[in-house]
C-alpha cells in the first residue's frame, strides 16, 4: 500500500515548527527598530538636501556678484570698458619755441610720470638709469608743463597711441617743442621684442636719425611686433589700470585703424615724482 501523505500545514508542503509569542514579540520589535532607523536615515538624506539647497541659493548670486565684479574691476585682465571717459573738445593749437635741456637728473635717483588726462591716469615709471637723455627730456617738458593740455593725436589699434604735438594735429609730424635732441635706443637680444605692451617711447618721422627724441611719445597698447629698435624709450607702464586706461583711448582708433581718434582724449597734465619730492606742472 502506498504510505498516506502528511497533512498539508497552512504554510505550504513544507512543515515548520510552531513560533512562539515571545519570538514573535522581539522580531516585531526588531522590525521597528528598523523602521524607526530608516526613517531617521531618511529624515537626514531630506535635511542635507534641502540645506544644500538653501545653501545654493544664496551661494549662486554671490558667484555672480563676483564674477561681475572682477569684469568690473578688470582683476587679471585689462578691461578698458571699465574706463569712463569725461567729454572734452580738442584745445586749440599753440606755437612753442624751447631750448633743449641740460641734464638735470639726479644719479641713481628713481623717476615717475603720473600722466592724468580726460579718461584717467596713466602711471609711467621712467627709467633713467638705462635711458637717463631720453627720461631727462621728458622730465623737463613735463615740469614746464608743455603737456598740459595737450590731446592724443593718434590712435593706431592694436600697436600705439600717441600724444604730445602742441598744434593738436598727427598730420604734422614736425610739430613739437622747437628742438630735438639723439637719445639711447633699446638694446635686446636676439629674438627679443624691443617694445612689448606698455612701453613707452619717443616717436619720430621717417626723416629722423635713430634715437631722436623730441615733444611726441607714443604708448604700445598691442603687442609691438614690427617696430624697429630706433625708437628712444622713456618708460614703461606700471599697472594693468595704466594700460586699460591706454587701450581705452586705442578703443578710439578710426575706421581705417590708424588715425585720430574718433573721441577727443585730452592730458591734463603730468606730475612728475623723484622719491620722495613731488614736482606737478603749473
Amino acid at each position: 500500500m502506498v504510505p498516506a501523505c502528511p497533512p498539508r500545514s497552512p504554510q505550504g508542503f513544507v512543515d515548520s515548527a510552531a513560533v512562539s509569542k515571545a519570538s514573535r514579540r522581539e522580531r516585531q520589535r526588531q522590525n521597528r527598530e528598523a523602521r524607526r532607523e530608516y526613517e531617521a536615515k531618511l529624515a537626514k538624506r531630506r535635511q542635507l538636501i534641502r540645506t544644500g539647497r538653501r545653501v545654493a541659493i544664496f551661494a549662486i548670486p554671490a558667484v555672480i556678484a563676483l564674477a561681475v565684479i572682477e569684469l568690473t574691476s578688470g582683476g587679471g585682465s585689462n578691461s578698458s570698458a571699465a574706463v569712463n571717459c569725461q567729454s572734452v573738445k580738442t584745445p586749440p593749437a599753440k606755437t612753442v619755441h624751447l631750448t633743449a635741456p641740460p641734464q638735470g637728473l639726479t644719479v641713481g635717483a628713481s623717476y615717475t610720470a603720473a600722466i592724468q588726462t580726460s579718461c584717467g591716469t596713466i602711471d609711467v615709471s621712467l627709467d633713467a638709469s638705462q635711458y637717463p637723455k631720453s627720461v631727462n627730456n621728458f622730465v623737463a617738458l613735463a615740469n614746464q608743463g608743455f603737456y598740459d593740455n595737450l590731446a592724443f593725436v593718434r590712435a593706431a589699434k592694436d600697436l600705439v597711441i600717441q600724444a604730445g604735438s602742441p598744434d593738436q594735429s598727427n598730420h604734422t609730424a614736425n610739430s613739437g617743442p622747437g628742438y630735438s635732441i639723439q637719445a639711447e635706443t633699446p638694446t635686446t637680444a636676439p629674438g627679443g621684442e624691443a617694445y612689448p605692451q606698455g612701453t613707452v617711447a619717443w616717436g619720430t618721422t621717417s626723416s629722423d636719425p635713430s634715437g631722436t627724441a623730441s615733444s611726441q611719445f607714443f604708448i604700445v597698447t598691442g603687442t609691438g611686433q614690427g617696430l624697429d629698435p630706433t625708437y628712444a624709450i622713456i618708460g614703461r607702464l606700471t599697472n594693468a589700470k595704466s594700460l586699460a586706461v591706454a587701450k581705452k583711448i586705442e578703443s578710439f582708433a578710426p575706421k581705417s585703424g590708424d588715425g585720430t581718434p574718433t573721441t577727443p582724449v585730452v592730458i591734463r597734465t603730468v606730475k612728475i615724482t623723484t622719491g620722495s619730492t613731488t614736482t606737478a606742472t603749473t
